[in-house]
């Protein structure tokens, strides 16, 4: 009787530290997996990143100009690139040009506010637009901040021209013209079904990484 009731407890003990292994390993692979994704992701986009000098409602107004401004004057210089990296050699020379660019509108609204315009690496939140979305991770990207770049920021893509596409169709386009597989295409444009739990996986991961 003794060694009978010994052996039930230690029985539920094996069984539940099991249950807690394979728990843990499923939590790694998915990691490692969301990890291996985000990461595949980011080095087929060179990111945009335009920081507004503060969250009033003129400001806020001035960043979209500013956006819309170093959009136009970046999309020509990096309309040959076919990799990210070609598309940051062509911009690199003409940051001070992208700048004036912005500096140039905010000039027309009477604002006097510095734009520092840089490429360096970044995180970024998951962000979903209207066709399509960008999972969370560190990317390489263009970053312009106007003024004292305490307000709230807009995010989306220089390379490939994600956020210039009008519908889903183009969008898929410029994305597969930039080295995305099929499967990337479909992740990101949302023609998998699975695709927002897929970023929310890896989202979760990255957070769990930048905790430590």
């Amino acid at each position: 009787m003794f060694s009978a009731s010994t052996t039930k407890p230690s029985a539920k003990l094996r069984r539940w530290e099991a249950a807690v292994f394979l728990a843990l390993g499923l939590t790694l692979l998915t990691g490692v997996w969301s990890s291996a994704s985000s990461s595949a992701l980011s080095d087929r986009v060179l990111r945009l990143h335009v920081v507004a000098n503060s969250d009033s409602q003129a400001d806020q107004a001035l960043k979209l100009q500013v956006r819309d401004a170093v959009l136009a004057a970046a999309t020509p210089l990096v309309a040959q690139a076919d990799s990210p990296a070609q598309a940051e050699a062509a911009l690199l020379p003409h940051l001070e040009q992208l700048a004036q660019a912005g500096a140039q509108v905010l000039a027309q609204a009477g604002c006097s506010d510095p734009i520092a315009v840089s490429i360096e690496n970044q995180w970024f939140p998951t962000k979903t637009y209207t066709d399509f979305a960008l999972p969370a991770g560190v990317y390489r990207a263009l970053r312009v901040v106007i003024g004292e770049g305490q307000g709230q920021n807009w995010w989306c893509v220089v390379f490939p021209p994600l956020c210039l596409a009008s519908v889903t169709e183009e969008t898929s386009t410029a994305a597969a013209q930039a080295g995305m597989s099929e499967q990337q295409v479909a992740l990101i444009t949302g023609q998998d079904d699975g695709y927002v739990l897929r970023f929310k996986l890896i989202e979760w991961w990255e957070e769990l990484l930048n905790s430590f």
